[in-house]
């Protein structure tokens, strides 16, 4: 790879899965290649933690993109910490309420909460953001079916 290594640095700097899987494909053919451009995003982001030469901010950034995909980094541990102000975990979050009006309690209030909490469950296991529409608008759908049917 001594021919392209300075242009798969430049890849990898820049984050171009596109070049770094022509590349791949022109100076190793008969080695296995990323089969898509997640993969090769996956492994650039994962090269661009282990670096020592790539800037610290764009290694805090992969660290971060790798982490919020749930895959692992090559970050060192003393980089770590600072990684992690630079670029802190978003948790996000749902409030749901069973609109029964106020003071009312009972099983009741707890099946329409629950409905409305499964329906946010649902939406996140088809891959939709808690802050996306479509969770409020299934979690307000289900209680007002729920509602309805009892």
């Amino acid at each position: 790879m001594a021919k392209y290594s300075s242009a798969m640095f430049a890849c990898i700097r820049d984050c171009d899965p596109d070049l770094a899987m022509r590349i791949w494909r022109a100076e190793k053919p008969d080695m296995p290649h990323p089969e898509s451009k997640y993969q090769a995003l996956v492994m650039i982001h994962y090269a661009r933690t282990h670096m020592a030469t790539m800037r610290q901010q764009l290694r805090f950034y992969s660290h971060a993109w790798l982490r919020d995909h749930g895959l692992p980094s090559a970050l060192p541990d003393h980089l770590r910490p600072r990684a992690e102000r630079m670029y802190p975990k978003v948790i996000g979050a749902v409030g749901v309420a069973s609109g029964s009006g106020p003071g009312t309690k009972g099983p009741f209030n707890y099946a329409v909460e629950r409905v409305m909490s499964d329906a946010v469950l649902e939406c996140e296991a088809d891959g939709h953001a808690l802050s996306d529409p479509v969770v409020k608008r299934r979690m307000l759908e289900k209680r007002a079916e729920f509602k309805r049917r009892s």
